[in-house]
């Protein structure tokens, strides 16, 4: 499977953000590849490297202009669409990492109380790849310079603004992941 293939399928007509897209998503992929060897877990490498190539394939579909993305759904729902547009294809493992990377991953609760546009369940990652690839993409942006890594400290900054558990999430990943 060519990860690039299947994001040509959807971006042929947007260049642009698709340069943005894989720039993005080559980062978070050999960032997550490395943290999930330096964890002596034992991960499947090769599904990391493709699951994290198609990890925000959904953002087409969202309205980020900031981003370039110039569709009309919420920008927090490109998980949900992502995985909508992955099993389709059939590739329901790689379908689950679009919907359980945003953030350090959302409950139900958090999905609820925050009034999210999302489906009233858990999206929190699972397997050590999801939460290889979900730890690896919270150090990189799409805004602004988009191939600056972020420090380990405006990660926990960006997610203590939602909340401890979402913190209390995020550094479980890093006690697994870090350096």
């Amino acid at each position: 499977m060519n990860p690039e293939e299947i994001i040509d399928t959807f971006y042929a007509g947007s260049p642009a953000l698709r340069a943005l897209l894989l720039t993005h998503s080559s980062l978070v992929a050999d960032k997550a590849r490395q943290a999930a060897i330096r964890s002596g877990l034992d991960a499947d490498l090769r599904f990391i490297h493709e699951a994290a190539m198609l990890h925000d394939i959904g953002i087409i579909h969202t309205n980020a202009p900031g981003i370039l993305c110039e569709g009309a759904e919420p920008y927090i729902r490109h998980g949900v669409i992502g995985r909508d547009m992955l099993d389709s294809l059939g590739l329901h493992a790689h379908a689950l990492v679009c919907e359980r990377h945003t953030g350090s991953g959302l409950t139900a609760e958090d999905i609820i109380s925050r009034n999210l546009p999302l489906p009233h369940r858990d999206l929190c990652p699972i397997s050590i790849e999801e939460k290889a690839i979900c730890y690896a993409d919270k150090f990189f942006s799409k805004s602004g310079d988009p191939t600056k890594e972020k420090t380990l400290e405006q990660v926990r900054a960006e997610m203590a603004r939602f909340g401890e558990m979402s913190l209390a999430r995020f550094d479980a990943m890093h006690s697994i992941f870090g350096n």
